[in-house]
């Protein structure tokens, strides 16, 4: 299978660039990470699992320092500081025998179905949290007393807020003390999105057209939109799901499938329903496609979001993976461009064609699917209940609009093979250049994190880590700035990692080829930038090849014998007034072996990006010299012949820099 990815693999990019051009070419876009840490050489992580299951409902409250997690038949309570410190508290919610049993008898897995899977856990009010599990397909939630940590004596039927399938695509926020959701409820249900805890309860509209088809969740996120909003405009709650394609018939690529592709939905929080029409139904109903890079062959697996300190900066990050074969694409989108869709021409389904078309007709006023703003209210609508019947009819029949949702550079950021993306989180830091840098946590299927920074020129992977010794999906992520902590979520427990190792670069060459935004060289060592002074501190995350060297014509590496490194490029200098002088090389090592042997003269190139480069009495080998052969694992000679002894150096080529290695 794996022989013939590669020439599919360059079918479907040459297909989706006929209609779709991207500024760079996809080979390009598949970045290899620069180096590889597995999951032995992990240093700063610490562990939490118990004799549960499943730890995939992560909720970190930073101000009160606690990381609380939904698994299969507990919700625990960690310290944020230290999940594996031991002071964590733990509810045992297990579903009875009886539940198991008649979970069993419908034909369920009493391996792994018929359980409590708790799948929400959210903050209720200052005193209480929101817990729901599937409740071995019997679901249920509890108000949990937050202090005290136990289940109440009451629960509550959670069929209208919690899916029955734990494997069941699944988002669910508190916004304001009420519970946006959205899933597949019930057994033989059709995919909802709701809102509960609130004194005016909606879903989605299944008659005449139903507004979701087949539609599986990933997320949601709340756009605080009504903040400093000149119009008057209300919050909104954005949905992430893939769905099959009303407006296509068949799949682009696969003609005996129905073409599924990946849409944007949005809500308005102060959505009241309608009157008479749409009762209990949302009248701000909306949705778009989101593009990426191969139009119906991408399958969304995770979104995350940052906004910067203020909405409109806002900023979605999605990972698609390719449907059929293992390759992951990343993409970034501005709300601005979510904006412009939803604005933008709606579709409408013609019965005698059977197929959804661009609207041609006229549009009732005020907007349909819009928010009520400050020119609504100037009209007389103060709430969706006061809409005019022909805008709720006009929403009824027409939920999905014209406009695609493209990605910011009208292409990925990210188009990688061999890896199936599953959970994305992403940060925002100040480099010392004094620009923000996006820095991407990525997990995997099979257990492990990209890092990767978000450059001008592209993405660049700063490492790959093997974060579970077993292959094993992440499935959360979650970042914590004053922790400075990311905590990943998988089957077989909680992971704490630092979100730098900084300590891991052992000389201002790697700490700067790294490019990592958390890092910095002092003159000493390779450090976070937050707990060194910047003064004296080395960085280029831009291009990685400067602050080290003297800007010698062959990039070879030059730096401080003792002392600091002040200032950049030809103008550094040490920190005790004396001049830059050659990094120093390993010391020799002698090495006889008989004439005729082979010989392997070992090198170890700490990047993946780097390529190996062996002198032989100072001139390039192997070069003229026959019977050298230069791999991964050093240099090897073969036939050894007195033309073969000197004097070799190994050195690691990076972005035209020289490092010595051996």
């Amino acid at each position: 299978m794996r022989r013939r990815w590669a020439p599919l693999l360059a079918a479907l990019l040459a297909a989706a660039a006929v209609g779709r051009p991207s500024r760079r070419a996809a080979t390009d876009l598949d970045v290899t990470p620069r180096t590889t840490v597995t999951f032995e050489e992990l240093s700063g992580a610490r562990r939490f699992s118990t004799r549960s299951l499943n730890y995939s409902t992560l909720l970190l409250e930073e101000e009160r320092g606690v990381l609380y997690v939904g698994a299969r038949g507990a919700v625990f309570a960690l310290n944020a500081s230290d999940v594996a410190d031991g002071s964590h508290r733990t509810i045992h919610w297990e579903a009875p025998p009886e539940k198991r049993l008649d979970c069993l008898q419908k034909g369920r897995n009493n391996k792994t179905e018929c359980f409590n899977h708790v799948r929400l856990v959210q903050r209720l009010n200052g005193t209480h949290l929101y817990a729901c599990g599937t409740f071995a397909f019997h679901p249920l939630c509890a108000a949990i007393d937050a202090d005290r940590f136990t289940l109440p004596s009451h629960f509550e039927e959670g069929k209208e807020k919690c899916p029955y399938d734990p494997a069941r695509g699944y988002t669910g926020l508190i916004v304001d003390g009420g519970l946006y959701t959205a899933t597949r409820y019930e057994f033989r249900s059709l995919p909802d999105i709701r809102r509960n805890l609130h004194q005016r309860p909606l879903k989605t509209e299944e008659s005449p057209l139903h507004w979701l088809n087949d539609a599986e969740f990933v997320a949601s996120v709340l756009v605080r939109e009504s903040q400093d909003s000149p119009v008057g405009d209300d919050d909104k709650i954005y949905y992430f799901f893939t769905e099959r394609a009303g407006e296509e018939t068949t799949s682009f690529f696969d003609k005996s499938q129905a073409a599924r592709v990946a849409r944007v939905a949005r809500v308005c929080k102060s959505d009241l329903g309608g009157k008479k029409i749409l009762q209990r139904k949302w009248t701000s109903f909306l949705k778009a496609r989101l593009v990426c890079h191969i139009p119906y062959y991408e399958v969304l697996r995770s979104v995350c979001s940052l906004d910067g300190g203020a909405w409109p900066s806002t900023v979605f990050y999605a990972a698609f993976t390719l449907r059929g074969m293992e390759a992951s694409a990343v993409c970034r989108y501005r709300i601005s461009e979510l904006q412009r869709a939803f604005e933008g021409p709606y579709m409408e389904y013609q019965e005698s064609a059977r197929k959804w078309s661009r609207y041609e007709g006229s549009v009732p006023e005020p907007r349909p699917g819009s928010c009520i703003t400050d020119g609504a209210r100037r009209k007389g609508y103060s709430s969706s209940q006061d809409l005019p019947n022909s805008v709720l009819d006009f929403v009824k029949l027409h939920p999905l609009l014209f406009d695609e949702v493209k990605p910011a550079g009208a292409g990925p950021l990210l188009l990688k093979r061999n890896v199936a993306y599953s959970r994305l989180a992403v940060d925002r830091v100040r480099a010392l250049d004094g620009r923000p840098y996006d820095v991407l946590f990525m997990g995997t299927a099979d257990g492990w994190i990209h890092k990767a920074v978000v450059l001008d020129a592209g993405v660049h992977i700063i490492e790959e880590l093997q974060v579970f010794p077993e292959p094993q999906p992440v499935e959360s992520l979650v970042i914590s700035r004053t922790q400075w902590s990311l905590y990943v979520g998988a089957a077989s427990g909680i992971l704490q990692l630092p979100l730098a190792s900084c300590a891991r670069y052992s000389s201002c060459y790697d700490c700067v080829l790294a490019r990592d935004p958390y890092c910095a060289w002092d003159g000493q060592a390779c450090r976070a930038v937050g707990h060194s002074s910047s003064a004296a501190l080395v960085q280029d995350v831009q291009q990685g090849n400067e602050g080290c060297r003297s800007g010698t014509a062959r990039g070879e590496l030059w730096g401080c014998v003792w002392g600091r490194a002040v200032g950049l490029g030809r103008g550094a200098t040490c920190s005790n007034g004396a001049a830059l002088r050659p990094a120093a090389l390993p010391p020799p090592r002698n090495r006889t072996v008989l004439r005729g042997d082979d010989v392997l003269l070992p090198c170890e190139q700490r990047s993946n990006l780097a390529r190996a480069v062996w002198l032989l009495n100072g001139s390039e080998a192997p070069g003229a010299q026959r019977r050298l052969r230069v791999g991964v694992d050093g240099l090897l000679v073969t036939d050894t012949q007195p033309e073969h002894g000197g004097e070799y150096r190994c050195y690691g080529e990076e972005r035209g820099l020289r490092t010595p290695l051996a």
